[in-house]
C-alpha cells in the first residue's frame, strides 16, 4: 500500500509541475532531445551498440542451441535452425531498416 501511495503522490506532483511548466517548456525539451538524437556522435554510438548487441545475440543463439538443441520442442528447434542458417558468422541481418555500419 505504501508503494501505491508513493506512486500516486509522485504522479500528482509530476502532473502539477508539468502543467506549470506549460507547452513552451515541453517544446523546448523536445527540441533539445531532437538535437541530441541527431548528433553524429550519439548516432554512431547507438549504431555501434546495436551492432555489438546483434553480434552477441548471434553468438548466444549458437551456444545455447548447441547445449540444449536435443531437448527443445520441434517448433523451437526449427526456428533456431532457420536463425542459424540466416546467421552463419554471428552477425544478424537487420530487419528494422537501420544501417549495419
Amino acid at each position: 500500500m505504501r508503494y501505491k501511495l508513493t506512486f500516486v503522490v509522485g504522479l500528482a506532483l509530476g502532473y502539477v509541475l508539468g502543467t506549470r511548466a506549460g507547452r513552451e517548456r515541453y517544446e523546448q525539451l523536445k527540441k533539445s532531445a531532437r538535437q541530441v538524437a541527431q548528433n553524429p556522435a550519439v548516432r554512431n554510438t547507438a549504431e555501434t551498440a546495436a551492432q555489438q548487441g546483434r553480434v552477441y545475440a548471434g553468438k548466444a543463439i549458437h551456444s545455447v542451441s548447441e547445449k540444449v538443441g536435443d531437448r527443445m520442442p520441434d517448433s523451437v528447434a526449427a526456428r533456431v535452425r532457420s536463425l542459424r542458417e540466416r546467421n552463419t558468422d554471428g552477425a544478424v541481418g537487420d530487419d528494422w531498416g537501420t544501417s549495419n555500419t
